[in-house]
C-alpha cells in the first residue's frame, strides 16, 4: 500500500508549509504560530496557559451547497475559512452521510453507499489522527474535481486546483502512513486500514483502478499480518484474532463493490465520468441527438445479479469469521467457503460478449469485482504454514492487478478520446 513514492502522488510545491498549518490546534492558528499537535490539547496553549479550542475536522468543513456556490479558483480558500466542527463535538448522521456518499463514485447517480459504519468510525477517529484528516481531505478535494469534471465534460480547465490540492494532502498522507508502519516497535492502530479504505475511494474516484487494486491488496496485507482476523497457523490448530479490534477492510471492499449500481452502456456511446470513445462519436448519425449529463455518468456496470449474491454471502461470511473462537467452528466454516468460491467459478462473466471485440468496459469492471470477491475469500481463515495457499495467494493477487490493468488502459483509452475530440473541435474552430 506504501511503495508508492512522493513524486508517484504530487511535486513539492511552494504552498506546503501553508497546508501543513490547516491541522493544527484553532488558538495556534488564530495566533498564527506553529502548532506541536499534541492531543487532546497543545503544549504551546497548555504552558503559556491559554485554552486550546482543539482541532478542526477537515472533512467537515465543506457542505455540497458550499461545494456548488465555489469557483474553482476559491475552493482552497473556502476550505481554511468556513466555519469548522471542533474536536468537541461528536460527529453528526449528516457528517456520517456525506462521507460515505464520498467512498464510492457510484453515489454520484444517487446510488446509496452502505458504508455508514466505516465512515462513523474514520470520522471518529480523524479527530485524534492527523494522517485520517489529510486523507479525508485529499478524496474531499478529488471528489469535488470529479464532479466538476462529470457535470462539465466538455471543460478544458483540467487539472484545477481542487485536484493539485488532492494530490498534496495525498502525498502527506503516504508519508505519515509510511513513518507509522515502519517506526520500530510500532503496534498497529486502526489508522492505517482506516486510511486505506480511504485511499482506495480515492483512487476509484482518480480513475487509477492499478493504485486502487494496490491499495486492496496492501490493505489485506496488513489485515493478515497484524491478525485482524482469525486464521490457522495449521489444519487443525486456530490462532484467534488480534485482542485489539481493527477495522475489517475487507468487509468494506465488498460493501463498496456491491454497491447498487444505475448506469448501463448507452447503445449508442460508450462514456465512462465524461469521457467518450471518439468511435463512437464517428458512428453517431447527424440526427442523433446531442450527449446530455446523464449521459456522461455512466460510473460502472449494471452488476450480475449472481455476482450481487455471491457478495452478499460472502458479507455473512465474514461476519461468521470474525466471531470464530474455536478451531471447530472454523472448520466447519471452510465448508461454506468452498461453496461460496465454486459459486464464483461457476459465475460467467461475460459469455455474451465473447464474441465482441473490445469488449464493452463494464465487462472489465464485472471482472475486477469477481476477482477482487475471489481473492477476500481467500484470504479469509487461510492457513498460513500451506505452501499451496500462498503460492494460490500470490497467482489470485497477479490476476487482480493484471485486470485493474486492463480497466486502467480501457478508461484511458476513453479519456485520449475525449481529449483528441476537443482538441479536434479547436483546431476546427480555427
Amino acid at each position: 500500500m506504501l511503495n508508492m513514492t512522493d513524486t508517484d502522488v504530487a511535486p513539492k510545491r511552494s504552498t506546503k508549509r501553508r497546508v501543513k498549518g490547516r491541522s493544527g490546534c484553532t488558538t495556534c492558528r488564530k495566533r498564527k504560530i506553529k502548532c506541536d499537535e499534541n492531543k487532546p490539547s497543545c503544549q504551546k496553549c497548555v504552558t503559556t496557559g491559554r485554552t486550546c479550542d482543539g482541532y478542526e475536522s477537515p472533512f467537515i468543513l465543506f457542505t455540497s451547497e458550499s461545494l456548488e456556490k465555489a469557483s474553482a479558483g476559491s475552493i482552497l480558500s473556502s476550505w481554511a475559512s468556513n466555519t469548522a466542527l471542533s474536536a468537541s463535538r461528536a460527529v453528526t448522521p449528516q457528517h456520517i452521510d456525506l462521507l460515505n456518499g464520498c467512498l464510492s463514485i457510484k453515489s454520484i447517480g444517487g446510488a446509496e453507499i452502505l458504508c455508514k459504519e466505516e465512515s462513523k468510525q474514520i470520522l471518529q477517529a480523524g479527530v485524534t489522527c492527523p494522517i485520517i484528516r489529510h486523507a479525508m481531505l485529499s478524496l474531499k478535494a478529488f471528489r469535488a474535481d470529479l464532479e466538476a469534471v462529470v457535470d462539465d465534460p466538455a471543460s478544458d480547465a483540467w487539472p484545477t486546483p481542487t485536484y493539485h490540492f488532492g494530490l498534496e494532502q495525498y502525498s502527506i498522507t503516504l508519508r505519515g502512513l509510511a513513518s507509522n508502519l515502519l517506526a520500530p516497535g510500532a503496534n498497529l492502530s486502526s489508522s492505517p486500514l482506516l486510511c486505506c479504505q480511504i485511499l482506495i475511494s480515492i483512487e476509484q474516484a482518480r480513475m487509477n483502478y492499478v493504485a486502487m487494486a494496490h491499495h486492496i491488496l496492501g490493505g489485506l496485507k496488513i489485515m493478515h499480518e497484524h491478525r485482524a482476523r482469525p486464521y490457522f497457523i495449521a489444519p487443525s490448530v486456530l490462532a484467534p484474532a488480534n485482542h485489539v479490534q481493527l477495522p475489517l477492510l475487507d468487509v468494506f471492499i465488498v460493501k463498496m463493490f456491491a454497491a447498487p449500481c444505475k448506469f448501463a452502456d448507452s447503445p449508442t456511446t460508450n462514456s465512462v465520468i465524461g469521457v467518450t470513445d471518439s468511435s463512437s462519436d464517428r458512428s453517431k448519425s447527424p440526427n442523433d441527438k446531442p450527449a446530455t449529463s446523464q449521459d456522461f455518468r455512466k460510473i460502472a456496470p449494471n452488476m450480475r445479479t449472481e455476482l450481487i449474491k455471491i457478495a452478499g454471502s460472502t458479507l455473512a461470511f465474514l461476519n461468521k469469521v470474525a466471531q470464530v473462537r474455536c478451531a471447530e467452528v472454523a472448520l466447519e466454516l471452510l465448508s461454506e467457503k468452498a461453496v461460496l468460491l465454486d459459486s464464483l467459478e461457476s459465475c460467467t462473466i461475460s459469455r455474451e460478449h465473447e464474441h465482441s471485440s473490445p469488449e464493452p468496459i463494464p465487462v472489465y469492471f464485472m471482472r475486477l469485482f469477481h476477482q477482487t470477491l475471489k481473492v477476500v475469500l481467500l484470504g479469509a481463515l487461510q492457513v498460513e504454514s500451506c505452501q499451496n495457499y500462498m503460492a494460490t495467494m500470490q497467482i489470485e493477487n497477479n490476476r487482480l492487478q493484471n485486470i485493474a490493468h486492463t480497466v486502467n488502459e480501457r478508461v484511458k483509452g476513453y479519456t485520449i478520446s475525449r481529449s483528441s475530440n476537443n482538441n479536434n473541435k479547436n483546431q476546427e474552430k480555427r
